[in-house]
C-alpha cells in the first residue's frame, strides 16, 4: 500500500499540490489524470521517492519493490536488450553481476565459493532461472524478437528503445509499477499485449496515459489531480467522467438554488428589518441567511478548446490515386511499391508496427518529401492541410506574439476575430501574446489545429493530431474529426479515436500489407487470431 499524508509541493511559487492525503491499495490499477501542468509526472516522482514534497510523507513498506518506466532513452546504450530487461530488478541483476565476476575469477578461493552458494540461493529465491524466459517472452509481446535479445541498446531506434524499457519497468513482479505514458510509440499488437498483462497484474498499478481506451480497459480505480488535490475514484475512466460530470452539475445546480434563496432572503430583510411588525419575520430570515451553505466552487485546471472544421469547397468523388511510391532514407528502404486510391468519405488510419513509414508517406502526400520512385495525383476539387509529428518548422519565423503568428494563415486579419479564434482553442488574454517560439508540444499541436480550421480545407492529414494533448483536448479533436464532412487521412496510436473516426484502414510494413473498409475493432478482432 501507499499512503500519503498532507503532502504538499510547490514549484517557483506555483502551488502543484496542497494537503494531499490518499492511499493507493494493493490489486488495483489506478489511472493519474489531470490536465497538462497539474503535476501527474510530478507526482509520480513523488511516489518513486524521486522528489521530495515541500511538505508531508510518502509511506510506502520498505520491503516493497517499485519498478517505474524509465524515460531516458541513452541510460543502457552500452547494455545488451536482454541486459537492460532483466536490470529491472536491480538487486537480481546485481547477484547475476556478483556471480558472473566470481566465476569469472581464475583465482577463484574457498570465501568466494561460499560466496557463490549464498549468492545461487539468493539468485533461486528471486526466481532467477526464469528471469531470461521471462525477459524474452515480454519482449516477444512487445514485437521485439529474439534476434535483437543479444544487441546493444544504442543500436536500436527510439521506437525499440520504448518497448525495451517498458518490458525492464514489467520485468520480475514489482509490488509497485509506476507507468507514465505507458502506450506512447506502441504499435497496436504491443498495446494489446500491455492491456493484457496489466489486467492479469495482481499488485498495485499508478499509470499516466491519454489514452480512453487503455484507461477503460485497465483502470479500477482513477486518481484526478485537480483544484491542486488529488481524488480517488472506483471504476475506469468512462465511470469517471460520468460521475465527475454530475457532481459538479449537481453541485452547481444547488449552489445556485442556494444563491438564489439568499438573495430572496437579503431583499426581505432590506425591506421589513426596519418594520416593526415584520422584525421578527426579518430576523427569523437572516437566521436562514446564516445557515445557507454557498460554497465558492474552485476553478478547475480543465479546460476544453473549440475544434471544428469548415469546407469552403464541396469535394469530388476522386480525390487521391497513389501509384508505386517507394522511398528509403539513409540507405534503408521505408516505403516499397505502395499504391492506393482515396475516394469521397474516406477516413483512412495508417496503422503499422514503423511510424517513421506513416509519417514518410504522408510527408510525401503533404508535398514535403520527395519519394524515390512512383506518383500520386491530387483530385481537382481537393484542398488539403497537413498536421505533421514534427511541427517546429512553423515556429520560427520570429513573430511577436500568437495573435501575429495565427494571421498570416487567416483571410480576416482583424485582431478581434484572431484573438476570438485564439480563445476558442485556450489562448486567451495574455496567452495569445506569448512567442510563437516559446510554446509547449500541446501548445503547438492546438496553434496547429487553429492554423488548419482557417484553411477551409476539405482534406485533411493528421500524423499524430493528439499527440502532446491532454484528455479533454484529445476529446474535442476526436469531435470536431468526427464532425468533418470531408476526407481524413491519418495516423493514431489512440484506440477510441482511431474507432469512432476511421471507417477504412490501411496497413503498412515497408509494402500495403492490408486495406479494408471496416472499423479499427472489426480489423483488429479479424488481426487477433494472428497475434495469439
Amino acid at each position: 500500500m501507499i499512503s500519503i499524508s498532507n503532502v504538499s509541493l510547490r514549484f517557483g511559487g506555483k502551488k502543484l499540490f496542497e494537503d494531499v492525503n490518499v492511499r493507493f491499495n494493493p490489486g488495483n490499477c489506478y489511472g493519474l489524470i489531470g490536465a497538462n501542468g497539474a503535476g501527474k509526472t510530478t507526482f509520480l516522482k513523488v511516489l518513486a521517492k524521486e522528489l521530495e514534497p515541500n511538505s508531508g510523507e510518502v509511506h510506502i513498506n520498505s520491503e516493497h519493490r517499485i519498478s517505474v518506466l524509465k524515460q531516458d532513452h541513452y541510460a543502457f546504450s552500452d547494455q545488451t536488450v536482454l541486459k537492460t530487461v532483466m536490470m529491472g530488478n536491480e538487486r537480481l541483476s546485481r547477484i547475476m553481476d556478483e556471480k558472473e565476476a566470481l566465476y569469472a575469477n581464475p583465482n577463484f578461493s574457498e570465501a568466494d565459493g561460499v560466496r557463490a552458494s549464498e549468492l545461487e540461493m539468493q539468485f533461486a529465491e528471486l526466481n532467477g532461472w526464469e528471469a531470461e524466459s521471462e525477459a524474452g517472452t515480454m519482449l516477444a509481446g512487445l514485437g521485439i524478437e529474439e534476434g535483437f535479445h543479444g544487441k546493444l541498446m544504442k543500436e536500436l531506434t527510439g521506437g525499440e528503445k520504448v518497448k525495451v524499457l517498458l518490458a525492464q519497468a514489467l520485468f520480475g513482479q514489482p509490488d509497485i509499477l509506476l507507468l507514465d505514458e505507458p502506450t506512447n510509440h506502441l504499435d497496436i499488437y504491443a498495446v494489446q499485449w500491455l492491456e493484457e498483462f496489466l489486467s492479469k497484474f495482481e499488485n498495485t498499478v499508478i499509470v499516466v496515459s491519454h489514452d480512453r481506451y487503455f484507461l477503460n480497459r485497465v483502470c479500477t480505480h482513477m486518481a484526478d489531480i485537480d483544484f491542486s488535490k488529488v481524488t480517488t475514484y472506483t471504476g475506469n475512466y468512462d465511470f469517471w467522467r460520468q460521475a465527475s460530470e454530475l457532481n459538479q452539475r449537481l453541485l452547481s445546480d444547488q449552489n445556485k438554488k442556494n444563491t438564489d434563496k439568499a438573495e430572496e432572503l437579503k431583499s426581505f430583510i432590506r425591506r421589513f428589518s426596519a418594520n416593526a411588525s415584520k422584525s421578527r419575520q426579518a430576523s427569523s430570515r437572516q437566521k436562514q441567511l446564516e445557515k445557507l451553505d454557498i460554497t465558492e466552487m474552485p476553478v478547475s485546471s480543465r479546460k476544453r478548446p473549440f475544434v471544428g472544421f469548415e469546407l469552403r469547397r464541396e469535394l469530388g468523388n476522386d480525390v487521391l490515386t497513389v501509384k508505386g511510391l517507394s522511398k528509403s532514407i539513409n540507405g534503408e528502404q521505408i516505403l516499397k511499391n505502395i499504391s492506393f486510391s482515396v475516394q469521397k468519405g474516406d477516413k483512412i488510419v495508417l496503422l503499422g508496427r514503423n511510424d517513421l513509414a506513416k509519417t514518410v508517406l504522408l510527408d510525401i502526400l503533404a508535398g514535403d518529401l520527395e519519394a524515390d520512385e512512383g506518383s500520386f495525383a491530387w483530385g481537382l476539387t481537393t484542398v488539403r492541410s497537413y498536421l505533421p509529428t514534427d511541427n517546429s518548422k512553423f515556429f520560427k519565423g520570429g513573430e511577436n506574439s500568437l495573435v501575429d503568428w495565427l494571421r498570416q494563415f487567416s483571410e480576416d486579419k482583424d485582431e478581434s476575430f484572431i484573438r476570438g479564434f485564439l480563445g476558442k482553442m485556450l489562448f486567451s488574454r495574455d496567452e495569445a501574446l506569448k512567442r510563437p517560439d516559446v510554446l509547449s508540444g500541446g501548445e503547438k499541436v492546438r496553434c496547429m489545429l487553429s492554423k488548419m480550421m482557417l484553411s477551409g480545407a476539405n482534406v485533411l492529414l493528421l500524423d499524430g493530431p493528439t499527440n502532446h494533448l491532454d484528455l479533454e483536448s484529445i476529446t474535442a479533436v476526436n469531435e470536431g474529426i468526427e464532425r468533418f464532412k470531408g476526407t481524413v487521412i491519418f495516423t493514431s496510436h489512440d484506440h477510441e479515436f482511431i474507432q469512432t473516426v476511421a471507417n477504412r484502414i490501411i496497413e503498412i510494413d515497408l509494402t500495403l500489407k492490408d486495406d479494408r473498409n471496416m472499423s479499427y475493432e472489426e480489423y483488429a478482432a479479424a488481426k487477433k487470431p494472428m497475434l495469439n
